[in-house]
């Protein structure tokens, strides 16, 4: 488990490969900075080395670009796919000064956000994935306010009430516990729960 606590964000990151590989298909990324937070899933196609070629290009640009916005980072992700197998990518980027979250999403990757503990917010994704070809984007924007919790996952994880399991975690620590307990471990796996506290 990473974790990130500050006075910023309460994060906590999982990540589990598929049964029988040592590499998962998934990456993810994350960075804070005085005026915003960035977080990233990647799912690359496939499984084990193959589809983790593909996804590992994601941390890499953007540990180099986290500065850009969410649409022109996943312009330089696609970019870099030629050639390679592609993946699904999923960006969330935060910025404290405005209170607003930005998501732009390739594919199946998916977030959800309560807001004051009552409001789901879950955002369509783009279907299909990155893979070098010219792509379609759309970022989503939200107010947010102190305390919203949200929840970023690739498709190994599947939750029956994704609704019902963020209401009934205090945050995101606990949210974390829940969804790690009800998983069926065995696929590539990777989640992000988070907490606005600025």
């Amino acid at each position: 488990m990473e974790s990130i606590l500050n006075e910023y964000v309460e994060v906590y990151v999982y990540q589990e490969a598929k049964r029988g590989n040592r590499e998962s298909g998934d990456t993810y990324f994350t960075h804070i900075e005085k005026d915003y937070f960035i977080c990233a899933i990647a799912d690359g196609l496939g499984s084990g080395p193959i589809a983790r070629q593909s996804a590992q290009i994601i941390p890499k640009v953007l540990n180099e670009y986290h500065y850009e916005s969410i649409d022109e980072l996943l312009s330089r992700c696609n970019e870099h796919m030629v050639q390679k197998r592609g993946a699904a990518v999923a960006i969330v980027k935060v910025d404290f000064q405005q209170r607003i979250i930005q998501y732009s999403c390739v594919g199946n990757v998916r977030l959800y956000i309560l807001q004051d503990r009552t409001k789901m917010i879950y955002p369509l994704p783009v279907m299909g994935y990155l893979s070098g070809r010219p792509q379609k984007l759309k970022m989503h924007e939200y107010n947010y306010q102190v305390g919203d919790l949200f929840f970023l996952h690739s498709d190994g994880v599947a939750l029956t009430s994704p609704k019902a399991s963020l209401k009934e975690s205090s945050g995101p620590y606990e949210l974390y516990r829940n969804v790690l307990g009800s998983i069926e471990h065995g696929d590539d796996a990777t989640f992000i729960t988070g907490s606005l506290l600025l």
